[in-house]
C-alpha cells in the first residue's frame, strides 16, 4: 500500500479459474470502517469531473470496477496526489476532510464508491475556499 497525504491506495484479495475472477472486499477486514452507503458512477464522457468536495464525516473507498479513471486528492496543505484506478480488484482509501476530484474516465468506466456514512448533504464541503478556511482551523 501507498500512502499520501493520508489517501491510501488498497489492493483486495483476487481469487480466479477458468470460470473468472472474484474480489471479495470485506468491512472491518478489507477496509476499516462499516459500509453504510454504496453507489456507482457510469456514462461519464472523458471531459467530466465528478467529486469537487470534501466531507466532514463520510470516509469512502474508490473501486473502478471496469474501465479506469483518475483520483486527484488535496489535503488543503499544500500536497496533492493523482491516483490511477485502473484494476479492479484495486481501490484507494480516502478519508475525511480530502478534496477529492475524479475524472479522465474511460467510455467502460464504472467507479464504485463504499462509504462509511449515509447521505446526508450537509457534510459536503463543495466550496474549496470553504474547505481550505476549515482545514486551516484544524
Amino acid at each position: 500500500m501507498s500512502k499520501h497525504i493520508g489517501a491510501q491506495m488498497l489492493e483486495f484479495s483476487e481469487c480466479g479459474d477458468e470460470r473468472g475472477h472474484l474480489v471479495v472486499v470485506e468491512a472491518m477486514k478489507d477496509i476499516l470502517f462499516d459500509i453504510k452507503r454504496i453507489f456507482y458512477m457510469y456514462g461519464s464522457d472523458t471531459t467530466v469531473v465528478r467529486g469537487q468536495h470534501a466531507n466532514k464525516k463520510s470516509e469512502f473507498v474508490l473501486i473502478n470496477v471496469s474501465g479506469q479513471s483518475k483520483v486527484r486528492v488535496k489535503d488543503g496543505k499544500g500536497n496533492e496526489a493523482v491516483f490511477v484506478l485502473n484494476r479492479p480488484h484495486t481501490g484507494i482509501y480516502l478519508p475525511r476532510m480530502i478534496w477529492k476530484d475524479m475524472y479522465d474516465f474511460s467510455e467502460d468506466s464504472v467507479l464504485l464508491c463504499l462509504a462509511s456514512e449515509h447521505y446526508d448533504a450537509e457534510e459536503y464541503i463543495r466550496d474549496y475556499d470553504e474547505f481550505m478556511n476549515l482545514i486551516n482551523k484544524e
